[in-house]
């Protein structure tokens, strides 16, 4: 595949005339996307998204909507009005129509353009879509939330949304060296997309870089409210134990040597024995998923199982077979790891954990979307996240994810925009 250019930020005011972000958006695609396989197909892309550009309504002398003119992947879990849902999966999309979702309806109010519906896992759960990671084909973008990043490291968009339920947004952007931002559970709303988990379930976007993402974040969030620069550096707490120890060796002394450059730029870094009942923290989350998964499909799974992937049709009935018991006992654990996680943060002085977005950089191989494990505790205690590009390992992205305090999603991002300035770039 041909070297990838510039990412396509929107600090570079690529979208000021917004016809000329939508033909440069097509362009891409149609240059790249054959080989990407970012985007579901879509006959008439370029007239639609011209149509939107004209229909935009001129923003006169005073500012420009957040987003005027920026073209946005939008998810194929997310219902946007004027096309299907189809959510990775070979139902009919009669069957998943359904009211545009609120957070395509902020975009377009705030001026987006819907480029397209990014590929998706199927159901946002493991069976993976078409998508390749830009960089190396041969290997996987991650899931579920591959297509959006991978359309935005192959430069057709600046911007797109995902979602994530375990480790759906920070694991792909990681694997294709972009920034991916998870909200703190429930700052984002999820109406008008299909549920996988709804206690997990979040909505969050892929960018180009951090200010891209405070662009998008500014739209989506429910009361952001943008953190004021400068003060001290943030304390980083790495949690030691079983869980860092799910990385792979070359991937965890990549981590390390993040860490060194970052206590030499002056961050103060901990280290916090915390969770040594890994196994236990990821036996709840996959309780409550697998249980609120099955119920999510009660219908569809009954009339149309047969139409299911056997990767998606397994997790499912391992949910059928859980009882409304076993959820409420993994949701009395969840409450409780999620203070002992944040009495654990309090008692060290952390300000940020810190750790490897993935166990690794993709794994070759299209069959699986990779292991979200990294993800996982941060997920289940609705923490906000943040992946930021932290160079390569055997020419292929790492990243470093960085995870604030609930509800501090502004502060979080203001400080991995720091961050990201001291850690070394993802591949062009």
């Amino acid at each position: 595949m041909e070297s990838l250019p510039s990412r396509w930020s929107l600090a570079q005011g690529a979208a000021a005339d917004p016809l000329a972000a939508a033909e440069r958006a097509c362009d891409r695609i149609d240059a790249v996307d054959a080989r990407v396989r970012a985007f579901v197909p879509e006959p008439g892309r370029r007239e639609r998204l011209r149509a939107e550009a004209a229909a935009l309504p001129h923003p006169g002398p005073g500012p420009r909507p957040p987003l005027y003119g920026v073209p946005v992947g939008v998810k194929d879990i997310m219902h946007v009005d004027g096309l299907p849902t189809r959510a990775g999966s070979r139902l009919e999309p009669g069957l998943l129509a359904g009211a545009q979702a609120e957070v395509v309806r902020r975009l377009r109010a705030a001026g987006a353009l819907v480029a397209g519906k990014t590929e998706t896992a199927e159901f946002a759960v493991f069976a993976p879509g078409p998508t390749r990671n830009p960089h190396r084909p041969g290997h996987t973008p991650g899931g579920s939330s591959g297509g959006s990043a991978a359309a935005v490291a192959a430069g057709m968009v600046p911007l797109a949304l995902g979602t994530q339920t375990i480790g759906s947004i920070v694991r792909p952007a990681a694997y294709c060296g972009v920034v991916g931002f998870k909200p703190t559970h429930g700052r984002v709303p999820v109406a008008g997309v299909l549920p996988n988990a709804p206690t997990l379930d979040t909505v969050g976007v892929v960018a180009a870089d951090t200010d891209t993402a405070a662009r998008g974040a500014a739209v989506l969030w429910d009361g952001w409210r943008p953190a004021s620069p400068g003060g001290p550096h943030p304390v980083l707490g790495v949690p030691a134990g079983p869980y860092l120890e799910q990385t792979e060796p070359a991937a965890l002394a990549a981590f390390h040597e993040r860490l060194d450059g970052l206590r030499a730029a002056g961050y103060p870094v901990r280290t916090v024995p915390v969770m040594a009942d890994f196994e236990w923290i990821a036996a709840t989350l996959f309780t409550v998923n697998r249980y609120e998964l099955a119920r999510a499909h009660t219908r569809w799974f009954g009339e149309h199982g047969h139409r299911y992937r056997p990767e998606t049709a397994a997790m499912i009935r391992q949910g059928l077979a859980l009882t409304a018991a076993d959820h409420a006992d993994a949701l009395r654990a969840r409450d409780a790891f999620r203070a002992r996680l944040a009495e654990a943060a309090a008692g060290a002085a952390v300000d940020l954990w810190a750790a490897p977005s993935a166990t690794g950089p993709a794994p070759h191989g299209l069959a699986a979307t990779g292991d979200p494990v990294m993800s996982l505790p941060w997920n289940l205690a609705g923490l906000p996240a943040v992946t930021l590009p932290a160079g390569t390992l055997d020419g292929l992205p790492v990243g470093l994810q960085l995870v604030g305090r609930p509800g501090a999603d502004e502060q979080l991002l203001s400080w991995a925009g720091a961050v990201a300035r001291h850690l070394p770039a993802a591949p062009r």
